[in-house]
């Protein structure tokens, strides 16, 4: 059932993350959003439509509507200082970035991809890298640290070729943790859903990190792994709506794409977002939560956002 693209408001979003509630899409560069999120005269040049150019300024003006986005391109590459400096320069002192880890860290083993060259198909020796983590990740966003909201660790689904057992990868990142410095906001997102055990949520307790929940074609949907008491490791709460679970991302991309609209409603992912945003604004206690969505859920996660706050 497709529905008309209708974006959030603006000041509602604003005075959630004043109270602690930061919620955004997953990435920004999209010009399907011409017309509800973006002004497309802005991006003209010489009477045409200047993808250069929006590519370029587009965050200054999400940023105006938005409190916080998670920026995917951290995945692909190490960013640099000039990278991030230049991020943070679109936006005003109250926005926080999410931003993923880069693939160097959480890649135990390189998919046969061509991006990955001579190492498709070979072992990473930087697997959970603690110096090099420290060193080449969080050393750049020393830079805008204050502009930092989550930095997530998104695993992709592991095999037995990967670990034998949960168990195995729960003390390899338990070890990794006491190699980086504290102080961070750190989250992990992991795409096997029998990993969602005691040892794994009392590793991340042990050490201040988030568990992130996740819509993924494999996963649990978010509010059944909202259901899991341990799920909730401190006092940080992230959560990523990127597919519906069940649906594929090649199926999602192919049947979304300009993402100008939504397509598919999901109101099981929907409930969830609305749960979480009650959760923290009934805290108890000091808490900041962290919602992103992604466009492969439902076709437009502007209007999925706006519909997550409309109760």
């Amino acid at each position: 059932m497709e529905e008309h693209a209708q974006p959030p408001d603006p000041a509602r979003l604003r005075d959630l993350a004043e109270r602690g509630v930061y919620i955004g899409t997953s990435s920004w560069k999209y010009p399907g959003w011409i017309g509800t999120i973006y002004s497309g005269e802005r991006y003209e040049y010489r009477g045409r439509f200047s993808e250069a150019r929006f590519n370029r300024d587009c965050l200054e003006e999400y940023a105006t509507r938005f409190s916080t986005v998670c920026v995917d391109a951290g995945y692909y590459r190490f960013p640099t200082e000039d990278y991030l400096q230049k991020l943070a320069a679109q936006v005003p002192n109250h926005f926080r970035f999410g931003f993923k880890v880069t693939d160097e860290i959480t890649i135990k083993n390189f998919p046969n991809l061509t991006r990955f060259g001579n190492r498709a198909g070979q072992g990473n020796t930087r697997f959970l890298d603690g110096n090099l983590f420290t060193d080449a990740f969080l050393g750049p966003m020393e830079s805008i640290r204050e502009k930092v909201g989550v930095l997530m660790l998104e695993f992709s689904r592991f095999h037995t070729c990967d670990f034998e057992a949960g168990r195995q990868f729960v003390d390899a990142m338990d070890a990794f943790f006491e190699q980086v410095p504290k102080g961070w906001p750190l989250a992990v997102e992991i795409r096997n859903r029998n990993f969602l055990q005691t040892p794994y949520f009392e590793m991340l307790r042990r050490h201040g990190v988030a568990h992130v929940w996740n819509n993924w074609t494999q996963m649990p949907p978010v509010s059944e792994q909202m259901a899991i008491p341990e799920s909730r490791t401190c006092d940080l709460l992230a959560a990523r709506f990127l597919l519906t679970p069940g649906r594929l991302y090649k199926q999602a991309v192919e049947a979304f794409q300009p993402y100008s609209k939504t397509q598919a409603p999901d109101e099981n992912a929907r409930s969830a977002g609305r749960d979480i945003v009650k959760e923290i604004l009934a805290k108890t206690r000091a808490l900041t939560g962290f919602i992103f969505v992604n466009n492969r859920l439902e076709g437009h996660s502007p209007s999925t956002i706006d519909a997550m706050l409309n109760v």
